[in-house]
This record gives structure tokens, C-alpha cells and sequence, in this order.
């Protein structure tokens, strides 16, 4: 993997982030035309067609964001530990969950200065990543 710093940390995975919502648009857009336009003696299949587009969509939709509030945990715990191996002292209770998502990217000579910072200037998540200086890239997330 290439070097992550602010502008190249991204993560696409063009078959999951780009092309399956696509199709699955496509599905739930082409179940309710089909159910509109089909003959009554049909309305109970076009409907069950709508059905599943609608839980492929959930389906999708969930999938991804447990995982996400998942590795929001993770990420709030192994950092708070950081925090404190650094300072002696868990991290400001003040910090919001994307704030501290963006501090996991501080190296541990900044992080601390950067999370007290972050607490008191009430900086967003993309305001944090521009202000460190020396990039802890993370490859490990999902």
C-alpha cells in the first residue's frame, strides 16, 4: 500500500463502494417500475421483487454500518489507551467520536497537544487530520 498522509488515506473498494450500489439502486428503481407497470394478476410478485430489493438494501446498508460502529470502538478504546501511555491520564471526555478518529492518525509526540487542541478549539475531524504534521498511516482498517 501506498504512504498515507492527509490526502491519500482514503480507502475505496470500487466493487463495494461504487459499483454494488449501483446495481442495487438499478434493482429497487426496476422492482417498482415493474410493480407499477405489471398486470394485477401479477402485483404479488412484482411486490415480493420490491421486497427483496428493499432488503438487499438493508441488508447492504447494515452490513456496513455494524461493522463501522464496530471498528468506532475500537478505534475510541485503543486510543483512549494510547492517550493514557502517553499522558498518565485517559483522553477529554469532550472529544467527539470522529474527533478522535482523526487523532488516531497523530503521531504520539503530537497526539496529545493535538487532542487538547481538538477539545478546546472544537475542531472537525478534517480540520485535526490537516493539522498534524508527521502522518501515522493505519493499514489495518477495514
Amino acid at each position: 500500500m501506498s504512504e498515507q498522509n492527509f490526502k491519500k488515506h482514503s480507502r475505496y473498494i470500487p466493487l463495494w463502494h461504487f459499483i454494488i450500489p449501483l446495481i442495487m439502486f438499478s434493482l429497487l428503481t426496476g422492482s417498482i417500475i415493474n410493480l407499477v407497470h405489471s398486470d394485477p394478476s401479477d402485483h404479488y410478485s412484482a411486490a415480493l421483487i420490491v421486497v427483496i430489493a428493499v432488503l438487499f438494501t438493508g441488508f447492504y446498508w447494515y452490513t456496513r454500518w455494524f461493522a463501522l460502529r464496530a471498528q468506532d470502538r475500537a478505534i475510541r478504546a485503543e486510543e483512549n489507551f494510547r492517550h493514557f501511555i502517553l499522558t498518565g491520564k485517559p483522553h477529554d471526555n469532550r472529544l467527539r467520536m470522529g474527533q478522535i478518529i482523526a487523532l488516531r492518525f497523530a503521531s504520539d509526540e503530537e497526539m496529545p497537544a493535538l487532542a487538547k487542541r481538538a477539545v478546546e478549539e472544537k475542531m472537525l475531524q478534517k480540520e485535526i487530520k490537516q493539522a498534524i504534521k508527521n502522518w501515522k498511516p493505519d493499514y489495518n482498517r477495514v
